[in-house]
């Protein structure tokens, strides 16, 4: 199938937030129980361009790979692309006691989506979002660090107190699978 992509994740909902922004391009978003392998990198983008090339090059197949990480200012960038990890260890709480007391909240969530063919070098489109770290968990959506991240483009709510579509229109990974998207239609 001509408009369908091969995503090389485990995370059923990235794959939901992906069908969801790239069915708006006509492409049908299929999940490769392919493993993903991620490098130890402190670049989103090494990290999906990385484990875009072994995947395509393993399931002689184009693929995308998707790659993200909250950024927060006071802990220097951190957790950063250790997001999962850090999210699996001290979760939404933990990441809330360590900015406790911190004036500055500011945090950017970042995502690099790399699409690779077999016999190419990977082609990255990256998305940000710009907001702050809540003062408490909130909302029952999304995933991940949702529940304490307000996007500064939003009306105050984090992406977890979000309708999927108002999430996709203002997400780091709205924005990158967008980017994919129109490139993708166009070729």
């Amino acid at each position: 199938m001509k408009n369908e992509v091969l995503f090389v994740t485990g995370n059923l909902h990235k794959k939901k937030e992906a069908s969801r922004v790239l069915s708006q391009f006509g492409i049908n978003v299929k999940m490769s129980d392919c493993e993903k392998v991620e490098i130890q990198s402190d670049s989103l983008v090494r990290v999906a361009k990385y484990a875009a090339s072994l995947a395509s090059k393993k399931l002689g197949k184009s693929v995308i790979v998707e790659d993200s990480g909250l950024f927060v200012k006071s802990l220097n960038g951190f957790p950063g692309p250790f997001s999962s990890y850090v999210l699996k260890t001290v979760g939404c709480g933990g990441v809330l006691q360590l900015i406790s007391g911190k004036a500055d909240r500011s945090a950017v969530f970042k995502c690099a989506v790399a699409f690779c063919s077999p016999k190419s070098h990977p082609l990255v489109f990256e998305g940000k979002a710009y907001g702050s770290i809540s003062s408490s968990v909130k909302g029952s959506g999304g995933f991940g660090f949702d529940p304490i991240f307000v996007p500064i483009k939003g009306d105050g709510r984090t992406f977890a107190e979000m309708p999927p579509e108002d999430k996709d229109r203002l997400s780091h990974r709205g924005t990158a699978f967008r980017g994919f998207g129109e490139w993708y239609a166009k070729h």
